[in-house]
């Protein structure tokens, strides 16, 4: 699509520095979009349920940003160690993610946060469940704008074909299943069904629990049309390290769900 959002001109005094012109990126911008939305969300929400202090929710949000950049990258490397192995350096681009390592170290930060803070946990986390939507949104349009993430060749209605050289899409010129945009879509899906859940909701850490189990279940799907190889595979064509993941983390998710049902919210 347009890897490439717009470049600008520079001034004369930071050419030196940073070059004639500025690129912003799309998949840094929608990024940004999604984390201001998040940012915006989590701090209503947790002001008004625990009072919690705009400056305590950036402290939250930076911990969980660099967490989700560090999980992202140790993940990516242990998609191909040995492209990696030789050359640490590129895993230091800007270029490539992966989503659940960044979740998976998110997860711990959010716990550490809470009980340093001495948060509810549970409540939390359903907050951040619906926060994590809102970011995750964001970040697959940037997706499909940079056309990482991509899909299979496939000639139907919905197909799109990436032509720009510098986005990530693999091959160009060809017709592909638009993953990034079933991913989008899944997401807003799962949104939508946490906000009817949190106006019923039975237990704390019910969203919570909800987002991770209706993103394994989708995420599962959505890979069997994924074009992007170099994410890795534990049975070779046939089960990617996603579908891997998220069958792990469908198992957790149902176990600890089950287990928390039985401790209703008390109403009295």
């Amino acid at each position: 699509m347009h890897p490439e959002l717009f470049t600008i001109p520079l001034p004369e005094f930071l050419q030196g520095l940073f070059g004639t012109h500025l690129t912003v990126y799309s998949y840094g911008f929608f990024i940004v979009i999604g984390a201001i939305t998040g940012l915006s969300y989590v701090a209503r929400e947790s002001k008004k349920n625990f009072g919690l202090s705009f400056d305590r929710v950036n402290s939250l949000f930076l911990l969980l940003l660099l967490a989700a950049i560090i999980g992202g990258k140790v993940f990516l490397y242990f998609e191909d160690p040995g492209r990696y192995a030789g050359n640490l350096r590129s895993l230091l681009s800007g270029r490539g993610f992966v989503f659940y390592g960044s979740l998976l170290f998110c997860i711990p930060t959010m716990l550490w946060f809470f009980k340093k803070n001495k948060l509810a946990t549970l409540p939390m986390l359903d907050i951040m469940a619906v926060t994590t939507c809102l970011v995750h949104i964001f970040g697959r349009i940037g997706c499909f704008m940079a056309g990482c993430c991509h899909g299979i060749e496939w000639h139907g209605p919905l197909a799109v074909t990436f032509s720009d050289p510098v986005c990530l899409a693999n091959p160009l010129n060809t017709p592909l299943h638009p993953t990034q945009l079933y991913s989008a879509l899944l997401i807003l899906l799962i949104l939508v069904t946490l906000l009817f859940i949190k106006t019923r909701k039975k237990f704390h850490g019910q969203l919570f629990l909800s987002y991770l189990i209706l993103y394994a279940l989708g995420r599962s799907i959505i890979e069997v049309f994924r074009g992007d190889v170099s994410r890795g595979y534990v049975i070779e064509g046939y089960v990617s390290h996603s579908q891997f993941i998220s069958f792990l983390v469908l198992l957790g998710s149902v176990y600890f769900y089950s287990r928390l049902r039985k401790k209703p919210i008390r109403t009295d």
